[in-house]
């Protein structure tokens, strides 16, 4: 079964780049430089921000359902991203490197599955969520820290 993995839209971030660090910090934001390869991945671009480049550390609604599962979590948002990522049947490095947590959700934004997997061994566990009928999306996470990682359609 095809699937579309997406990152999140630059735009609600814009307004951030650029700003200086004390008024991030009045908007709960702190900036940060990649000190290190694969520690920062951004959620737009859906790739790790390469040592040097500075990345921005916030909370996102990442399941804005009105539900008990509505929840937010931090995030890195590369500074300066302008594109999100939005790929069918293709699963960024990102991800692939790391433990995820998928969940899957109806069309009311209720959790109707979840597992874990190695990233490098996703398939076919989005194929087993994507075959049940009721499931709208599936949102991914990264399993060790729990912050959103992308989501994934049906394509």
């Amino acid at each position: 079964m095809a699937f579309r993995i997406s990152g999140l839209s630059p735009e609600p971030f814009r307004r951030l780049f650029g700003l200086r660090d004390d008024e991030l910090a009045s908007l709960g934001v702190k900036r940060y430089v990649a000190d290190k390869p694969q520690a920062f991945p951004c959620r737009v671009e859906m790739r790790d921000a390469a040592p040097g480049e500075t990345v921005l550390l916030l909370n996102h609604v990442c399941q804005p359902a009105d539900t008990p599962y509505r929840a937010s979590h931090a995030i890195f948002v590369r500074e300066g991203a302008a594109a999100a990522y939005d790929r069918v049947d293709d699963v960024p490095a990102v991800m692939r490197a790391r433990l995820l947590s998928l969940r899957a959700f109806d069309a009311s934004g209720m959790m109707l599955d979840a597992d874990i997997v190695e990233g490098a061994a996703v398939e076919p566990l989005i194929a087993r969520l994507l075959a049940n009928a009721e499931v709208s999306y599936i949102h991914a996470h990264y399993a060790k820290r729990g912050c959103y990682s992308g989501r994934i359609d049906r394509a």
